[in-house]
This record gives structure tokens, sequence and C-alpha cells, in this order.
């Protein structure tokens, strides 16, 4: 008799796809077959609203499926995913890392299983101990080192969804780095939800860049160290110091900037103002020359004038950016921005892609100025890889997957480079 493995569908950040790997081992322990698992996001109303189309999908697929639904958006409105008749259980983001809440449903789904079960994330205190070694590709291997965030922005719901900003111990992150590299992994990334407040509820209160520095001392072999976004204003001395002496940590950086107006991050509450990113940029600039910047900028966030929206569209080049993630807003219920004066859908629309086009143009002139450069590009499959900068590189000749490839830029089509 053949056994049929889960189905699992992850929706919203890296995060939740490294936690969908971890649920795929603890469905395998538990000997759990047949299922349709969902990890929804709940970071915009629209995510919700794709969790539920996701979710009537699978079970059209899947008519006599068992489907569980976990993640932020269960998280954060279980009663929402209970209501659906498509629905067996709801799990919350912590019960869906423990080895005990998928034993109990076991391989058969016994009758008893209790249909909800979301606990109050807001009393959790530790990162989950189960750790996975690697996901995705046999090029790139992500690490979760924190979980959770203490700030409450006016726009986000994930608080709510990941609870407090808890770290994992950096022995644990090192001995884990050390299998990955063992098992041929020439990258790592480190991830979490509040990446920079990584060691603050750790004994000595270590920060960000000690950990970076402890995992580029200790595991040595490490070709490729990559950190997520990051929160520009709370970097520490020792990242900066990484940053200007380390070539194995990659010069990119994904920064959470969400606006270039002063006003507008006083109402997201946010905790840094345009010139402190500006100035951040250049610094990291003028350590390592060759670095490159990612931002999420939101557009249309509640009671944003014309005048508001040129000061982000500004600070594209003044930082400068290159990989834009640009979020049109939409109101998250439960948020104090929801309840603020909401600017037009329509506006909204033309900022967003004012602000596409604007990333677009860094795009391009960034592309422009790799031709003739040379690089070490991680393969993630035979044709294509990727720079330090994480630009992508087509080959025309088959390569090893995985392998760090040294090659000069002959040209670029599009949005890629050549070789």
């Amino acid at each position: 008799m053949t056994t049929k493995p889960p189905i699992f569908a992850t929706l919203g950040c890296r995060l939740n796809a490294y936690e969908t790997e971890a649920m795929r081992d603890l469905a395998a322990q538990a000997g759990i077959e047949g299922a349709v698992v969902v990890n929804t996001c709940a970071v915009t109303s629209e995510a919700v609203r794709k969790a539920r189309q996701e979710i009537r999908k699978l079970r059209r697929e899947n008519p006599t499926a068992k489907l569980i639904v976990t993640g932020c958006a269960a998280q954060t409105e279980p009663e929402t995913f209970a209501a659906m008749a498509e629905v067996d259980v709801v799990i919350g983001n912590s019960e869906k890392m423990q080895p005990e809440t998928w034993a109990a449903m076991g391989p058969n789904f016994i009758g008893d299983t209790e249909r909800v079960q979301v606990d109050d994330i807001m009393s959790v205190t530790e990162t989950a101990g189960h750790l996975i070694d690697g996901f995705g590709t046999r090029s790139r291997a992500y690490v979760q080192v924190q979980n959770g965030c203490d700030h409450r922005c006016t726009f986000c719901i994930i608080p709510y969804g990941r609870g407090n900003s808890r770290s994992v111990p950096a022995g644990v992150v090192v001995d884990q780095i050390k299998r990955l590299v063992d098992k041929g992994f020439n990258e790592v990334v480190l991830t979490g939800v509040d990446l920079t407040s990584w060691g603050a509820d750790l004994p000595g209160e270590p920060k960000l860049g000690d950990l970076v520095m402890r995992i580029l001392k200790l595991v040595p072999d490490l070709p490729r160290l990559r950190i997520s976004s990051i929160d520009s204003i709370e970097v520490d001395e020792n990242l900066m110091q990484a940053i200007a002496t380390e070539p194995r940590l990659m010069p990119h950086l994904h920064l959470s900037l969400q606006h270039g107006d002063n006003l507008i991050l006083k109402r997201m509450k946010r905790r840094h103002l345009r010139d402190d990113a500006i100035r951040f940029c250049e610094e990291a600039l003028k350590l390592r020359p060759n670095m490159t910047f990612g931002a999420d900028i939101i557009a249309g966030f509640p009671t944003e004038t014309d005048a508001h929206f040129e000061n982000s569209l500004k600070l594209v080049e003044e930082c400068p950016l290159t990989w834009l993630h640009v979020f049109p807003y939409s109101p998250r219920p439960g948020t104090p921005a929801a309840r603020m004066p909401q600017v037009d859908g329509r506006a909204i629309k033309v900022r967003a892609a004012a602000l596409r086009d604007a990333g677009a143009r860094r795009v391009d002139l960034h592309l422009a100025g790799q031709v003739g450069q040379g690089h070490r590009i991680l393969m993630e499959n035979p044709r294509m890889g990727r720079t330090e900068q994480f630009t992508e590189v087509q080959f025309g000749t088959d390569q090893t997957e995985g392998a760090i490839v040294d090659a000069v830029i002959s040209g670029r089509d599009g949005a890629h480079l050549l070789v």
C-alpha cells in the first residue's frame, strides 16, 4: 500500500516557507498521510482573502482530504477559518511548531481532535526547538534566528500573529550552520520577523552584529552569509564592522523603510526619520562600495498627500535603493491605521505604479553598471545564479547547481545579467 504525503501550501514570507518545511518533518514523524496544510499570511486583508481562496481551491482539488489551516491569519482570526466548511482543523503559529500537535492528530485524524487549537501567542517566550537543515534549493539555506516583534507599527498586524520577539541562542545557530556547511550549502541566509531585534531577550543582550561576527569566526568554511530584512535604525556597531571587514557577508541589505516622509513615518509609529535612512545607506556604501539596497515601501498610507509621497519617490534616489518591494496600502482590520483617514484607491494605484517605475529605473542602472564586472555567482539551477548583490545571472551553458562560479558579466537581457 502506497502512502500519500501531505500537501503543503505556503503563503507570505520566507519565514512561513521555513516553517512549512519544519511542519513537513513534524507531519512525517506523526505518520500523517493525505492531508492538506495551508500556511497562511495575515500581512494585509488581501493576504487573508488569498488564503481563503487557496483553501477553497485545494478543497475542490482534494475533496476527501483533511484540511488544516495554520499561520498568521489562522492565529489572528481563527474564527474566520473555523467558519469555513472546507476547513477541518485550525492551528495557531505556536502550536504548528510543536511535535505533540501533529502527534495528537496522528495518521487517521481521530474524531476527537480539537478543531481549533489557537492559544495566546503573546504568552510564547521561546522559539520552537524544531530546526531544519535548509530548504528550497541545494545552493542556499535559510536559518530562522528570531521570531515575533516587540514593535507596534500602526499598519501591522504581524505582532499579533507572531507574538513578542524571541531569539534562538547563538550557539544553536552556529551549530546548525556548521551542519549546513557539512551538507554542502555554500550560502546561509539569516531570517526572522524583526531580525535586528535578535538577542534582546538573551543573557547579556547581544546584538545581531555579534551573531554575524560569531558565525563568520566559528564557521570559517561558510563561503557566504546573507542577512534578510533589517531595520536600519537598529543596526549595531559590530554589524557595521562586519559590513566593512567581512567579504563573506554579502553586500546586499533589504531595509524595512516603509516611507520617505517624516510625518507619515511618525503616523506609522516607525522609529526612524528619512535622514536616518539616508545616513545609514551613505555609511554602508562608504564601508562597502558595492553594497546594494532593497527596501519595503508602502504607497498610499492613510493621510498621505502628494507631497508626502514625493518624499518616498526621492528616497529611492537618495538612499539609493535598487530592489524595491512596493506595497499599495490596504487597511488591515484591528490596526490603528485602519481607523485613520484613507487615501483614494485610484491614487494609491497611481503612486504604487510610480514607485515601481522608479525601482525599475534603479534596477536598470544597476544592471548597466555590472557589464564587464567580475562576480562570484552562486548557481541556483544549471543555467541561473545570483551575484553577491542578489542580481540574477543567466548562463549559456550548464553549471553545477549549488557551486560558486567566477565569471565576468558579458551583457544583459531585460532584468537579467548574462555570462
